[in-house]
């Protein structure tokens, strides 16, 4: 809205709010498929909305009735007819199951099928030109539905009028030749053939503007928006200020000043390291901006895509809003830090240092957004900042010296902004009063030797020269976002699948056809169509629910206002029962708590407040045995990415069925239930993610209702099994799911706008109004008589047509709007009917326990012993795990180039051992590698894990699994890929480094590398696992990365550190990593250094590391990694961050 100037925006967004009935949303969070927020129907109602608050006279609208009822697709589209009428706008609309009344709302029609036009031109002509060509529309049957059949394969030959003549297949290729020389077609190409005549066009017509206001104020409003999110994230700017706060303390109590010396080279080294780590620990606190960039981007191509703002538009906020952010949390750390570790006490040295961590804080924050811009990919942004900053923070100058950098690499040290940075630093530091004795035995102050020992400049101009090199970084990562973001699109793009009704696919839809229905004829308690082969055998079970209420803490501002107390409560008092051979609808208005109902009834409400009894064939209701006797179908379609069809299938056939269905029989299940719901054709296509690549949103409603039904349930429920398919696909499913109801199941489906063959295909309606009362439950009857008699009985209430849809008609004559014109509450209405008392009667009965009849009882919780549910978890993460190159490929990819990379920069340096300082550059590039790699990995698995959880969550609450098996899959899946890794790591690096060539020495940097690499990974799995999303565990996971660096002992080793701190030394997982790399290659090494000393006894003296200790070094190292692996699956276990 902020598209449109002054006080109009405003005006525009509300009147947009109300018409798409937002109104008493508005003020909630959108939520996701893991956070409770705004229902199915009213976000598709926000993505309308967000395109009809804009400027724009030319609007393509997509599928924009999926998920919302009946009356409300016609409100909108009856909004946008007289706003295209009115303001002499265009507007195309593409709709799936379209109700007749809004289709009747249309000037024109375009018929597509297979890439061809069947039919273009005025909504009157349609029915008369398919007449022309032999077809005819029965009278009970919609328009919309009748033009999606006739051209199908499968459904075509029903609407055959000429019965005098042989009726043959018509292809969509013969209708669309036939239709040029139809009247409609002629008029239509003799139009395109004349030149547009200019006069006839409005001078305002066309936008000369790329955005509808100065981009200045695009600027302010996306200023703004960026400011909100920040208010809603702030638990991520919180907790980044307590993360540095804590790290601060901890720097702080392991440097003090009074343990601190000045008196040698070594001492300076411990400063040196001090200041390095302050460096770091700011550079490293930008990474959470990795992950929240990365975040953002779908909604920014979406917006960028649809000319909302230029990218700069977008990119500056980020930049503007994180310099007040930097300034606090570098004040946090210079204030604590600075004067306590005993830094250079003069004013103006404490000024500069902080100065230098806003400019290096600003320069990371840039940097990171850059990275997440060019990767678009959690994985890939996540691999590629790794490898940006191992390779930046290795030629800094201080793990690698700059005179021992290959000429071949030192033009990275010349780019590195940690070298400028870390050079400004320490002249800043070394150059000041307190380094200036003199040391004995030399001419030059200690602080010069100190910079010299290392490599770095002894210049004080460098610290300017370091704060001019990081503001120009800062502004040229900011440049290269804003470009990265304006060039750059997603990887994955949804994918247009070709229809299966395509000519080509004749044969295989024919042979696919044959065990269904001719037609889409769909009679309730029919079984015309019962299904070839087997059945496996199942005990029918009734649901009674009675006097259930839910609700949830309301939220402050509702609380605020005076609208709730303390409780918003979403279901009021229902009772009903769904009962073996009855297929019941659930319908009601978006919002009325369809899908609540439903999640209540499942079990699968994971928040809130539940009260009533639910009983199972007369008796309570226990979750435990319920989840194997139902099936429960999403609306979200959650499924593992980068399995095929068919793979998820067997899965859930595997582990579901019982033990006494055998291999071969259950394979033959599955296949009968592919062929049941037509889904053969694409047994070996990949799920993929929803809108972003793999099946079609038909598609992954129909995989959804077979994952469910191969699990043979007696009762099932459906989320809007209908809600974003065309007519053909709604009939196909609506097909599937009363053949299932003939064989005896209870099946309860939420449905919004059915056609009157899917609506009548149901045997009885639960109705529901907004705020969670029923308004009438009972039996359609044939045509819907008994639900039409129902409410015609009530006075005022309109008549419905002849030829009318009763689920249209019931909806408009019982919205919230005709409650207010009749002045009635139609839920109190039912709560006096006789209708209501017969109900409550036959919820009675049901909930006494038929003579002669068990409580629901299994030996086990599962259908499968713990061992096979493992078996079957690990089999899906083997091919998971195989296809997804994002994660496995580029792992592999990121190892060899650093392979390369370290044996390039360190070549031939692990034998060189002449002074301190090649010791230094041979245990830096293991210290440097160690934590690459492995922060690589802890990264890369994370939003792995995430995705898997959200479908974990789904099958664990269909009692497929235990959270134990799973986890323990989850874990062993790693291992190879770890191994491969590792073998792939080492055979390059050791060979290029030049360490010690033995077996023993060769078997320990292999042992500590591959069991390292295994407690990282394992370590960004449990940082997931007790977080609510990757993104907090992202954050959470880097708070440790500071700490691990620090005391992992190369930059202050153990014996050098406080006696206070030196318990977290052996707390640390890398620093008994590194104690096993040094002490493996070096503990034993008997060469003398310039010192004096041999290579041992300054391993010994300097680090504290003992050969006689690796083999226990290896054990502790194992035991982080099971510690991180029960933690892990403790955490999978004990947690759920499902809100539901």
């Amino acid at each position: 809205a902020a598209a449109l100037e002054g006080q109009q925006a405003s005006v525009v967004t509300d009147y947009v709010i109300k018409i798409l009935g937002l109104e008493e949303c508005a003020d909630t969070v959108v939520g996701s498929i893991m956070m409770r927020g705004i229902s199915g129907g009213q976000k598709k109602r926000l993505t309308i909305g967000e395109m009809l608050v804009g400027p724009a006279r030319a609007l393509f609208m997509d599928e924009i009735s999926n998920g919302l009822d009946a009356s409300t697709t016609y409100q909108i589209v009856n909004s946008m007819r007289q706003s295209t009428h009115i303001l002499k706008g265009t507007t195309i609309i593409s709709l799936l199951q379209p109700p007749p009344e809004s289709y009747e709302l249309f000037d024109d029609v375009i018929l597509l099928s297979d890439g061809h036009i069947v039919y273009h031109g005025p909504r009157e002509d349609a029915l008369d030109f398919f007449q022309h060509m032999g077809f005819r529309c029965p009278e009970r049957k919609n328009v919309p539905d009748f033009l999606q059949e006739v051209i199908s394969k499968n459904d075509q030959k029903q609407y055959w009028a000429r019965k005098d003549q042989v009726y043959h297949y018509i292809t969509v290729r013969e209708f669309a030749e036939a239709f040029k020389s139809f009247t409609v077609g002629e008029e239509m190409r003799h139009e395109l053939s004349k030149p547009f005549d200019k006069k006839k066009g409005h001078a305002a017509a066309l936008a000369f503007r790329r955005y509808g206001i100065p981009e200045m104020q695009l600027l302010k409003a996306c200023l703004s928006r960026e400011f909100l999110l920040m208010k809603k994230n702030s638990f991520v700017f919180i907790f980044k200020i307590v993360q540095l706060t804590v790290m601060a303390l901890i720097l702080m109590t392991l440097f003090l000043k009074t343990q601190m010396h000045r008196e040698t080279v070594i001492d300076g080294v411990i400063y040196m390291g001090a200041l390095f780590f302050i460096v770091s620990m700011i550079i490293f606190n930008g990474m959470a901006d990795l992950s929240m960039t990365v975040a953002k981007l779908p909604v920014f191509y979406k917006q960028r895509n649809f000319g909302f703002y230029p990218s700069w538009a977008y990119s500056l906020p980020s930049s503007f809003l994180q310099i007040p952010t930097t300034l606090v949390e570098v004040a946090v750390w210079v204030s604590i830090t600075y004067f306590m570790i005993g830094f250079d006490p003069e004013l103006s040295r404490f000024l500069k240092q902080y100065f230098l961590l806003v400019l290096v804080g600003q320069m990371s924050g840039s940097l990171f957004r850059f990275l997440a811009a060019i990767g678009r990919n959690v994985i890939v942004a996540s691999t590629l900042s790794s490898f940006i900053l191992l390779v930046l923070m290795t030629l800094s100058g201080f793990v690698l010296s700059r005179d021992k950098i290959n000429k071949f690499w030192i033009w990275g040290y010349w780019i590195s902004p940690f070298m400028y940075a870390d050079n400004a630093i320490l002249a800043n530091e070394f150059l000041g009063d307190n380094w200036q004795q003199v040391a004995p035995l030399s001419t030059e102050p200690l602080g010069t030797q100190v910079l010299k020992f290392r490599g770095f400049f002894t210049d004080p101009n460098w610290y300017w020269i370091g704060i001019g090199a990081l503001f120009g970084f800062t502004i040229l990562f900011n440049i290269l976002f804003a470009l990265a973001l304006t060039f750059l699109d997603p990887f994955d793009k949804p994918q247009a699948l070709i229809s299966e009704d395509s000519d080509n696919a004749e044969s295989d839809n024919e042979s696919s056809s044959s065990d269904s229905c001719p037609g889409l004829e769909i009679t309730p308690g029919s079984n015309n169509c019962k299904k070839k082969g087997m059945v496996l055998p199942f005990v029918p079970y009734s649901v009674t629910f009675d006097e259930i209420t839910y609700a949830v803490d309301a939220p402050q501002h509702m609380i605020e206002k005076g609208v709730v107390k303390d409780k918003l409560y979403l279901l009021k008092g229902i009772s009903g029962a769904f009962r073996p051979g009855v297929l019941t609808a659930l319908m009601g208005v978006t919002g009325a708590g369809k899908t609540t109902l439903m999640d209540v009834l499942a079990g699968r409400k994971t928040h809130g407040y539940t009260q009533g009894n639910i009983t199972i064939s007369g008796y309570p209701k226990k979750q435990e045995t319920f989840a194997r006797i139902s099936g429960y179908c999403e609306q979200n379609d959650i499924h593992s990415p980068f399995v095929t069809v068919h793979e998820s299938l067997l899965y859930s056939a595997w582990l579901r069925l019982p033990t006494e269905v055998n291999r071969q029989t259950r394979k033959m299940f599955v296949e009968e239930v592919m062929a049941l719901v037509e889904l053969d054709s694409l047994r070996d296509s990949i799920v993929g993610l929803p809108g972003v690549n793999g099946l079609s949103i038909e598609q992954r409603k129909r995989l959804t209702i077979a994952v469910e039904l191969v699990a043979n349930p007696s009762i099932i429920f459906m989320d809007e099994p209908t809600s974003g398919l065309d007519a053909r696909a709604a009939a196909i499913v609506m097909r599937t799911v009363r053949n299932t109801v003939d064989t005896g199941r209870t099946v309860v489906c939420t449905i919004h706008q059915p056609s009157i063959d899917i609506f009548e295909s149901f045997d009885e309606l639960f109705l529901l109004k907004r705020g969670g009362q029923e308004i009438y439950v009972g039996p359609l009857g044939k045509n819907s008589c008994h639900l039409i008699n129902y409410f015609e009985t009530i006075d005022g209430v309109t008549k419905i047509k002849d030829g009318y849809n009763p689920a249209t008609w019931m909806m408009e004559v019982s919205s919230p709007g005709q409650e207010v014109t009749l002045g009635v509450d139609f839920a109190a209405l039912y709560k006096r009917s006789d209708l209501y008392k017969r109900n409550k009667a036959m919820i009675k009965d049901l909930s006494k326990p038929a003579v002669a009849s068990k409580d629901l009882h299994f030996e086990t919780q599962y259908s499968r012993s713990l061992f096979t549910q493992c078996l079957a978890c690990l089999w899906k993460f083997h091919w998971s795990y195989l296809r997804n190159q994002p994660y496995t490929g580029v792992r592999f990819l990121f190892t060899t180039i650093i392979a390369l990379l370290f044996g390039g920069m360190f070549w031939d340096l692990g034998g060189k051992m002449n002074n301190e300082q090649d010791l230094f550059n041979a245990i830096g590039s293991m210290f440097t590698a160690v934590f690459s790699i492995g922060i690589q990995n802890a990264s890369a698995v994370q939003p792995v894990v995430d995705i898997e959880r959200t479908v974990f969550y789904r099958e664990r609450a269909a009692g497929m699994y235990a959270a134990f098996p799973y986890a323990v899959a989850h874990v062993l899946i790693e291992l190879p890929y770890i191994l491969f890794q590792c073998i792939v790591y080492t055979c390059m690096v050791y060979t290029m480094i030049g360490f010690e060539f033995t077996v023993i020495k060769c078997f320990w940097f292999f042992f500590f590398m591959y069991f390292t690499l295994l407690y990282f990974t394992f370590y960004g799995m449990m940082a997931v696992s007790f977080t609510p999303n990757q993104h907090i565990g992202y954050i959470v996971s880097t708070a440790f990365y500071g700490l691990w660096n620090i005391f992992a002992g190369f930059i202050i080793p153990r014996p050098r550190a406080p006696i206070w701190w030196r318990w977290y030394y052996y707390a640390c997982p890398v620093s008994w990593t590194l104690y096993g790399f040094v002490a493996s290659q070096y503990g034993d090494v008997q060469d003398i250094l310039r010192s004096g000393l041999t290579v041992e006894a300054f391993v010994k003296l300097y680090f504290g590391f003992e050969h006689d200790m690796v083999p226990i070094v290896g054990a502790v190292v194992v035991g982080f990694g099971v510690m991180f692996i029960f933690i892990f699956a403790t955490c999978i276990m004990m947690l759920n961050f499902q809100k539901r």
